[in-house]
C-alpha cells in the first residue's frame, strides 16, 4: 500500500469573534444530520470524531452530539432539521449529503453548518465566497466534478473497448444535471460514448444494470451520492452478476466487491469538518472560515473482481494505485 497526500486548501486566517448566544453552554450540543445511517457511515464517524478530539472536544466528556439519521428517507430531512434548531444546537453538521446541507441551510440562518459538498457551494447559495462564506455556513468542497471526470477516464484506460459508459444518477440529486453535462464535455474530449441513468429506488438500480447489461460491452460510473453509498452491496452485487465494470467513489465499494474507486478520503474528509466545528466552539465565526478542499484521494483497485471479470489491470494503473485489494 503506497499513500498520497495532495494538499490544495484554500487559505487566509480566520478571525475570531464571539460565537452567539445559543453556543454559549458548558457542555456544547452539536446537531448532526444525515440522509443515511449510522451503521452504513461508521468509518467516517471515526475520523469525525477524531477531529473533534484532536481539537479538545470529546463526545460523552465536554461534548454532546445529538443525532438525526433519515435512513434512506430525505422527506424527513426537514422535520429532523427543525428539530435540532428547536435545540438551540451549537452547530449543525450536514456531511456527505447534499439533502442534509439543504435542509439545515433551509432551517437556519443563524445557526453555524458545518458541510460537505460535491460541486460548487457559491452557485448552490451555500456561501458567497470559498475565501470568505460571509453568512452561517461553511465547509469542505469535495471536488466531485474533478474527481467525476477522473474516474472516467480511469474506467476507460481500463476498458478502452467499452461502449456505451454508462453514468448512474440519483435522480433527487441537486448537482446531478450540472454534473451530467460537465461528463459529457469531458467524454466528447475523451472520444467517449455516455448514457445517463436515473435510480431513486431500489427496483430502479436493478432496471439499471439490466438496462446496461442488455448491451454487451457496456460500463459503469457510479455518480458520489449517498443513496447509492447505503445500497453499495446491492450495486456491487449487480455489477458481479451482470459481469459488468465499473468505478464508484469510495473505497467502502471496493471493500465490498466493486472493481475499482478513485476518491476523497471520506474518514479524512469528515475529520476535516470535525475541526471546523472546534474551531466554532471555541469562538470563530463561520463566515470568516475559509471552504477548503479534501487533503487526500485514493485510488483502490480489487484485483479478486478483475480476475472474475476477466480484466487485466494495466500496470499504470497498479502503480498508482493505494490499495489493491487481492
Amino acid at each position: 500500500m503506497r499513500r498520497r497526500e495532495f494538499i490544495v486548501g484554500l487559505g487566509g486566517a480566520a478571525a475570531l469573534a464571539p460565537l452567539a448566544a445559543h453556543s454559549q453552554q458548558a457542555t456544547p450540543v452539536i446537531g448532526f444530520l444525515h440522509s443515511g445511517t449510522s451503521e452504513q457511515n461508521a468509518n467516517r464517524l471515526v475520523g469525525f470524531r477524531n477531529g473533534l478530539a484532536e481539537n479538545g472536544f470529546v463526545e460523552g466528556k465536554n461534548l454532546v452530539i445529538e443525532y438525526r439519521w433519515a435512513n434512506g428517507q430525505n422527506e424527513r430531512l426537514s422535520e429532523l432539521a427543525s428539530d435540532l434548531v428547536q435545540r438551540q444546537v451549537s452547530v449543525i453538521v450536514a456531511v456527505s449529503s447534499q439533502p442534509a446541507t439543504l435542509a439545515a441551510k433551509a432551517a437556519t440562518s443563524n445557526i453555524p453548518i458545518v458541510f460537505t459538498w460535491p460541486g460548487d457551494p457559491v452557485a448552490a447559495g451555500l456561501v458567497q465566497s470559498l475565501n470568505r462564506p460571509g453568512g452561517n455556513a461553511t465547509g469542505i468542497g469535495t471536488l466531485n466534478d474533478e474527481l467525476a471526470a477522473k474516474r472516467l477516464g480511469l474506467l476507460r484506460e481500463l476498458v478502452p473497448q467499452a461502449k456505451p459508459i454508462s453514468v448512474l444518477f440519483n435522480p433527487a440529486d441537486p448537482s446531478a444535471e450540472a454534473m451530467s453535462k460537465d461528463l459529457q464535455a469531458h467524454a466528447q474530449t475523451l472520444g467517449v460514448q455516455l448514457q445517463l441513468l436515473y435510480a431513486g429506488s431500489d427496483s430502479a438500480i436493478d432496471a439499471a444494470f439490466t438496462t446496461v447489461a442488455s448491451k454487451p460491452g457496456g460500463a459503469v460510473l457510479v455518480n458520489a451520492d449517498p443513496y447509492f453509498f447505503i445500497r453499495r452491496a446491492q450495486i456491487t452485487a449487480l455489477a458481479a452478476h451482470h459481469a459488468i465494470p465499473a468505478i464508484y467513489y469510495d473505497r467502502e465499494f471496493a471493500v465490498s466487491g466493486g472493481l475499482m474507486t478513485y476518491g476523497t478520503n471520506l474518514p479524512i474528509m469528515w475529520g476535516q469538518a470535525g475541526s471546523y466545528v472546534a474551531r466554532i466552539l471555541k469562538g470563530e465565526r463561520p463566515a470568516d472560515l475559509p471552504v477548503v478542499q479534501p487533503t487526500k484521494f485514493e485510488l483502490v483497485v480489487n484485483l479478486k473482481t478483475a480476475k472474475l471479470l476477466r480484466l487485466a489491470i494495466p500496470d499504470r494503473t497498479l502503480a498508482l494505485a493505494d490499495e489493491v485489494i487481492e
